[in-house]
């Protein structure tokens, strides 16, 4: 979670909403790391999970990723959460809940939906506090700097 956490700090560096992950192989080597980058590359896809996925992928040559570990500072939402089915991702480590848009046991729970052909084992509450901070302190600050 702290290669997570150092990633979620340089989107600060973008304006973006700081959100990091990365993606470890069976024997637990960061394969892909990523950030959100919605606002630096304007593109709503770029979300920290799917920036990860992306570079590990590249990195395995694959698509697929079995054996693998996302680790991410926030619950991802239902793009990334289909992504990590997709991807045949095994395990997901997050550290903050999204009551509003999680899709990992939250509001939704993609991961683990039964309906579909992969389940993702799925771990939360990892350095939650300092998850959770790191996106309330950057909200708050965005929230100070607004016109009246």
């Amino acid at each position: 979670m702290g290669a997570a956490l150092a990633e979620a700090e340089r989107a600060l560096a973008t304006r973006d909403v700081p959100v990091g992950a990365v993606v470890a192989d069976a024997d637990g080597t960061i394969i892909g790391r990523g950030r959100n980058a919605r606002e630096a590359e304007q593109d709503p896809t770029a979300h920290a999970e799917m920036v990860a996925l992306r570079a590990a992928a590249a990195h395995n040559g694959s698509w697929l990723l079995s054996g693998a570990t996302l680790i991410v500072t926030l619950e991802p939402c239902t793009m990334c959460a289909g992504a990590l089915v997709l991807a045949r991702v095994d395990r997901l480590v997050y550290g903050a809940y999204d009551p509003k848009a999680g899709a990992a046991g939250s509001l939704w729970d993609t991961v683990r939906d039964p309906r579909l052909n992969h389940r993702v084992r799925v771990i939360t509450g990892v350095r939650e506090q300092e998850c959770a901070s790191l996106l309330a302190d950057f909200f708050a600050a965005r929230r100070s700097r607004r016109p009246s």
